[in-house]
């Protein structure tokens, strides 16, 4: 099951590679889980790369926990399948991806101005047995990414050719059914990768049938041209689900539902998103495009009747856009001060060109009245630069610096809304540029063993409508307006050491700062405060593969995260997670069997700034096992092996039921873990 690939196709601004290494040594890079060698690649110890062979091996619930092979990462989810995962690392409670940059095929993932989060991060459009590799970066480091990286970044590659063409269909409890498919084939100007996935599921909930109609496909024509690589890559992606969405507490213990109901069992959503991305890689030069075409209705329900007794809280928030963009990065060898070196130059460009952003009050998903709508076209244009030098064989420096230039212009649909508002003065133009520097020294102390110093700057952007808005759309309030683009401050330094494809291990020391400012709120229409920060942490990696076919890794990672201002509310960051672990046992024998034993623990976190609520501690174990026989893969999957009851996530709010006061009652919501599932695959190859 290990994967072999050449190095040229995998494109230096997005795989970063060291520049030294990659320019002298281009031959080929083979993707065994995690005993590729970073020692003299890599510029921090909290960088890494992942590849098809460790993917297949972990059961994944959900498309998105492939994000959770970045060590400290959390990846849950508090609605339906379809909606995007909530995201943890490095304290920050990511939302759906808000401080963390995701790429697929050097497309952006993450959504600007999005109609219900700012970052908005939804991995339901790729078909995990297509990817070909993830590379994790954390920190602000990289010159090469820009918008919403403070907690790090990660680029998925999907693989230009399958090592073997294979069908397989999966079944599981709750009427889960999937199919997947990938096939190869060439011709006479090139290969072809086609792949499909259809996937079904009711889920386990007593009041709502989740009605899951998931369907992808992927098609990637590759080819020579040239002194380089050149592949054009169509994707595509519908879906539709009901929501099972956090419950409150009261509402369990009183029975007036159980764990597994719900209080509004007609939210949920509809999705779809439809790319096409062309990209030319070579020695020196890495040339992308891509234009996508992406939609979104989510129904949402948080507080059930606080706000609207009669009618219900019940909202829709819309998104329909195009995306176009692309990158070009030049990487050539110089001499620089009598030392070798490796200079990186890039420019990136994006346009979201979005026909709405919307915001409806409904009932039942029919729309009741329009809170706020908007047409918005944000577009930005990076620059960036990075050279590595080699001052002696044992130390190297790595200093980049990129600049990033933000245009919004929003345009009102509403005019007068549901509250008599009148949403014209939100209306308006912004613009605003950032430019951010960053630095690595790296010393090898022997093949075996590096240590690294890092400190950067990153940024994220924020919601286009709020660096416009004039007028609160409930209360016609005067608001102030966002600062567009906000600062993050990063400071690492960490140990890295290899030995002989046995054990790779890592420890870093990081520390994040991020600017004080105002959020947009998608769900509200409106902005809030937020406030300065600091999270500073330690995280452990071990890998160690004790035998040819077996291995062992362990992650662990533990942050401190304060509010570091004076505010009588308290210093605590709501959603921070204190400790993270992870761990795994796995196996691919030579007779065919393979599985592997997954345990991921994520603490209890403050809920409140002042520390009084604190969500329980969560445990979750998943195992898979299986059988190659010919050309034959059977494979079963036991999801929550335990069957705990441990909650995905927490939240602390108030909202009203049916009967109570008014000002509603505050508590925990929480969505709980699904119970355990048995899946059994067949997957045949060709």
């Amino acid at each position: 099951m290990v994967k072999s690939l050449p190095l040229a196709a995998i494109p230096f601004s997005l795989f970063s590679l060291s520049p030294l290494a990659a320019y002298h040594d281009i031959e080929t890079i083979e993707i065994k889980s995690r005993q590729v060698n970073l020692v003299g690649d890599a510029i921090s110890a909290a960088e890494g790369v992942v590849g098809q062979q460790e993917i297949e091996l972990r059961p994944l619930n959900r498309t998105g926990d492939v994000l959770e092979f970045v060590p400290g990462m959390v990846a849950t989810q508090h609605s339906g399948s379809g909606k995007a995962n909530q995201y943890f690392l490095r304290g920050f409670n990511l939302d759906h991806g808000t401080d963390f940059a995701t790429m697929v095929d050097g497309m952006p993932v993450n959504m600007r101005t999005h109609g219900h989060g700012q970052g908005y991060t939804d991995l339901n459009f790729i078909i995990p047995e297509t990817i070909q590799s993830l590379k994790y970066q954390k920190g602000v480091y990289y010159a090469q990414v820009g918008d919403f990286s403070g907690a790090g970044s990660a680029q998925l590659q999907t693989m230009r050719k399958a090592p073997a063409p294979m069908a397989e269909v999966t079944l599981g409890e709750y009427n889960y059914r999937r199919a997947v498919s990938v096939v190869n084939f060439t011709d006479s100007v090139g290969h072809w990768l086609v792949a499909g996935e259809q996937q079904f599921y009711d889920g386990p909930w007593s009041d709502i049938n989740e009605d899951i109609d998931k369907t992808n496909g992927l098609i990637k024509w590759s080819s020579e041209l040239g002194e380089g690589d050149f592949s054009v890559t169509f994707m595509s992606y519908d879906n539709s689900w009901n929501s099972a969405d956090q419950i409150p507490s009261r509402a369990v213990s009183s029975g007036l539902i159980d764990k597994l109901g719900s209080i509004d069992d007609t939210v949920g959503g509809e999705s779809s998103r439809y790319s096409l991305s062309a990209d030319w890689s070579s020695d020196k030069w890495q040339i992308s495009a891509y234009a996508i075409s992406y939609d979104l209705n989510l129904w949402s329900n948080f507080t059930y009747f606080l706000d609207n007794p009669e009618q219900g809280d019940q909202f829709e928030q819309v998104d329909e856009r195009i995306i176009y963009g692309g990158q070009a990065a030049y990487t050539f060898s110089h001499s620089l001060f009598g030392a070798p070196s490796v200079t990186e130059f890039g420019v990136q460009a994006r346009v979201d060109d979005i026909d709405e952003v919307g915001l409806y009050a409904t009932r039942a998903r029919t729309r009741l009245g329009t809170t706020r709508s908007d047409a918005v076209e944000q577009s930005s244009l990076s620059s960036y630069v990075q050279s590595e030098i080699q001052w002696t064989s044992a130390f190297r420096s790595v200093i980049g610096a990129r600049t990033d230039f933000f245009d919004f212009s929003v345009r009102d649909r509403a005019g007068i809304n549901r509250f008599g508002v009148d949403l014209s003065s939100n209306s308006g133009d912004a613009s605003d540029d950032i430019t951010s520097f960053k630095g690595s020294l790296i010393y090898t102390m022997s093949p075996e063993w590096e240590i690294y110093g890092s400190a950067g700057q990153g940024l994220h952007s924020n919601d286009a409508r709020g660096t416009t808005i004039q007028v609160d759309p409930v209360s016609g309030d005067a608001v102030e307006q966002v600062n567009p683009l906000v600062r993050t401050t990063g400071f690492e330094t960490g140990l890295r050491a290899f030995y002989d494809e046995t054990l790779s291990a890592s420890v870093s020391l990081w520390q994040l700062e991020l600017d004080s400012e105002l959020l947009f709120v998608g769900d509200a229409g409106n902005t809030e405060a937020s406030r300065q920060s600091k999270r500073r942490g330690i995280e452990l990696t071990a890998y160690y593969y004790f035998a040819p076919e077996w291995s062992l890794d362990v992650e662990y990672a533990f942050t401190d995260a304060q509010f570091t201002d004076n505010d009588a509310a308290g210093d605590e960051i709501p959603g921070a997670i204190e400790h993270v672990l992870q761990a795994g046992i796995s196996a691919d024998l030579d007779n065919g069997w393979f599985g592997s034993l997954r345990m991921r623990y994520f603490g209890s976190r403050p809920l409140t700034e002042d520390g009084s609520v604190s969500s329980p501690s969560s445990m979750l174990f998943n195992a898979q096992a299986g059988k190659t026989w010919r050309n034959w893969q059977f494979t079963v999957s036991v999801l929550n092996l335990t069957d705990s009851d441990d909650h995905d996530i927490d939240y602390y709010y108030a909202s009203r039921l049916q009967g109570e006061p008014p000002e509603g009652v505050e508590d925990i919501h929480y969505h709980i873990f699904e119970p355990r599932t048995v899946r059994i695959a067949a997957r045949y190859r060709f």
